[in-house]
């Protein structure tokens, strides 16, 4: 009998650390952008606090003298290495909407996984073609038959939720790479007044019902990506609410290459020697080899996704416009 496998979720909580409480019954996102008065300052300075503590949080676990050891993901094994169970498949379906990195950012974040490999040769890295930024989760660990009937109620909605970021352009800044024990990843900022780099030149810009500026944050879009899906009458399900932006990079598969203190402390040193390389040579950088910024919709519209998405997979139901 095949053991019953517990998610990563389950020992990795991943917990809002922007002190922003959540009343029940209301938009989640709208709480902290009430919070933040609406203001686009006071909600990227949210999103950064959850990720510095969170990346002070896990630094201290790497390094404490209690480390037992990393979270290894048993469904990503199973589907990596055949011999731990034959014929595996991954039982969990899911219903999402990802927004998908243009280009400069893909090779920005491929460029950060070589750096990342080079210390720790074991970690399994998220292929590029399916790198996202999971702007709302609908359902997840689901049956096809769950996923399928809350498709049929969604279904009719679809093409305008996945074109909405044609018309509503919210602007990501200040990528850093993120981690715990379970995965790496890099993670961007709501844009709040910095300098629009040369990716800001895009289609309709400034067009009449084009709302842009950083006025409108990637958790104002959230905020309204949920709304027209609570709109369908859809339930929505999402593991987590958390002020993050940020596209998975890689997990762990084996403790090999962190079994010791050591081995530990070379591993935030070369994060945190990334961090600041990403800091001044790849924050508000016009001129320089990699570009930060992000215009959530440039290249192509929101995806609307279903199956078996964990890792990147499943299957496309409907990509918006891009511009």
């Amino acid at each position: 009998m095949a053991p019953v496998l517990e998610s990563t979720d389950a020992r990795n909580k991943l917990d809002d650390l922007s002190g922003v409480q959540i009343q029940p019954g209301e938009n989640p996102y709208d709480a902290l952008i009430n919070a933040c008065k609406d203001d686009p300052v006071e909600i990227q300075s949210l999103y950064s606090t959850h990720r510095v503590t969170r990346n002070a949080q896990q630094k201290e676990k790497f390094l404490s003298p209690d480390f037992k050891e990393l979270i290894i993901d048993p469904f990503l094994l199973r589907l990596e290495d055949k011999d731990v169970e034959p014929c595996f498949r991954d039982p969990r379906n899911c219903l999402v909407f990802w927004a998908r990195p243009p280009d400069h950012i893909v090779k920005l974040a491929v460029h950060i996984q070589a750096l990342l490999k080079r210390a720790a040769s074991g970690l399994w890295l998220m292929p590029a073609q399916r790198m996202h930024l999971t702007t709302l989760e609908i359902a997840h660990s689901r049956t096809p038959e769950d996923i399928e009937d809350l498709l049929r109620q969604l279904r009719p909605s679809i093409a305008k939720i996945t074109n909405y970021t044609y018309s509503h352009r919210a602007r990501l800044v200040k990528p850093m790479v993120s981690f715990d024990l379970a995965a790496v990843a890099v993670s961007f900022l709501p844009a709040a007044g910095e300098p629009a780099l040369v990716a800001a030149d895009t289609v309709d810009a400034g067009a009449p019902g084009i709302v842009e500026g950083d006025g409108y944050t990637y958790h104002h879009l959230r905020r309204d990506i949920f709304e027209s899906v609570r709109g369908t009458g859809v339930e929505i399900a999402s593991r987590y609410v958390v002020p993050s932006a940020h596209i998975t990079l890689g997990r762990y598969l084996r403790q090999t290459d962190h079994l010791t203190p050591e081995m530990r402390r070379q591993w935030i040193e070369t994060i945190e020697g990334i961090n600041k390389w990403l800091q001044d040579e790849v924050w508000d950088r016009e001129d320089g080899e990699f570009s930060g910024e992000w215009i959530v919709g440039q290249e192509r519209g929101l995806d609307a996704r279903s199956g078996r998405l964990w890792y990147g997979g499943g299957r496309t139901i409907m990509v918006g416009e891009g511009f």
